[in-house]
């Protein structure tokens, strides 16, 4: 050991904050609402503490008490009163989040993202319009080309409602540039998109789809959301949303492709967001429930690790808890 070099002399207290190289700030976090066009009170979510589906006359004090924790960003889901198979909720003008997006726009300051999907509002909870006999066939899901024109419907129903942003996450062929054509098309080609460019087949999605009620009735959804064995791949899907015209390049889940989070952000010069899912919030809540780790310093360095991967912004359940800390 050459006794000159010591790198612990950076890590005493007053030098340790000086040249630390990742900050964390309330304002790099977007926090995950749920309104329900089912229910008249808050609806506790039991699989994700803490969290609760909310009526629609509660959207506005929901984004309130996010807003005073100091992050300014929502991320808004919606839970409809009806489902069809074709997802027709999902872009009605008096639809769940369309009439959540405006009242929250109209009485907050709150940076509005909204979730372009149809799994909330098919019947069947796939991402789209299914193939003929899917439900039989394994071999078969949605039709990707005719899912395109309902998605684009579905981020113009947004737009007009007030959100800063459409956030598309079904993984389906062409969805930015249908998305892109349709915002331009109808004025709004200075909304920008936020797309789910690498968005993994994972098991850990189980507590969202409790929270949104958006599980497949039957089969999977490996046929358009990724191999989670598959990197190189992901660069190859981020590299068609840039092409297609995406403002923001998202990876989902975090935890377990930080290595795809520095991947994109090392290949392109775009904001990169990482997708915090609700699995890994979960664990971590459960973990310390039975006292095998600290929340608060968990949840901390979870995001800590996903800022430092290259996320510019981060999506998460824990946005209120570790903002009230930072």
């Amino acid at each position: 050991m050459d006794r000159r070099v010591r790198p612990r002399r950076l890590r005493r207290d007053g030098i340790r904050s000086l040249v630390s190289e990742t900050d964390l700030d309330a304002t790099d976090l977007v926090a995950p609402i749920f309104v329900d066009a089912t229910t008249d009170e808050r609806v506790p979510i039991e699989s994700m503490p803490n969290h609760e589906r909310v009526p629609i006359d509660e959207a506005v004090p929901r984004v309130e008490a996010v807003r005073e924790t100091g992050v300014e960003a929502v991320m808004v889901f919606g839970i409809p009163e009806s489902k069809d198979e074709r997802g027709t909720r999902a872009w009605a003008d008096d639809g769940i989040v369309q009439e959540a997006v405006r009242r929250i726009t109209a009485e907050t300051d709150a940076y509005v993202i909204t979730d372009v999907c149809l799994c909330e509002y098919t019947s069947h909870g796939h991402c789209g319009v299914l193939e003929p006999d899917a439900e039989g066939d394994p071999t078969l899901t949605v039709e990707n080309d005719q899912t395109l024109d309902l998605l684009a419907k579905a981020a113009v129903s947004h737009a007009e409602a007030g959100a800063d942003m459409v956030a598309p996450s079904s993984m389906t062929d062409g969805m930015i540039a249908a998305i892109r054509t349709a915002l331009d098309e109808a004025g709004y080609e200075n909304l920008p998109i936020m797309s789910y460019a690498a968005k993994y087949e994972s098991a850990f999605y189980g507590p969202f789809r409790d929270a949104a009620d958006g599980a497949p009735a039957f089969g999977d959804r490996r046929h358009y959301q990724m191999d989670p064995a598959n990197g190189r791949e992901a660069t190859r899907e981020v590299r068609l949303d840039v092409e297609q015209g995406a403002d923001v390049l998202m990876v989902k889940p975090a935890l377990a492709y930080l290595d795809v989070v520095r991947s994109v952000r090392e290949s392109f010069d775009y904001p990169v967001a990482a997708y915090n899912v609700s699995g890994e919030y979960a664990m971590v809540h459960a973990a310390a429930e039975n006292g095998w780790l600290d929340l608060e310093e968990a949840a901390y360095e979870s995001l800590l690790a996903m800022k430092r991967a290259g996320a510019a912004l981060i999506v998460t359940y824990f946005a209120e808890d570790v903002a009230d800390r930072l």
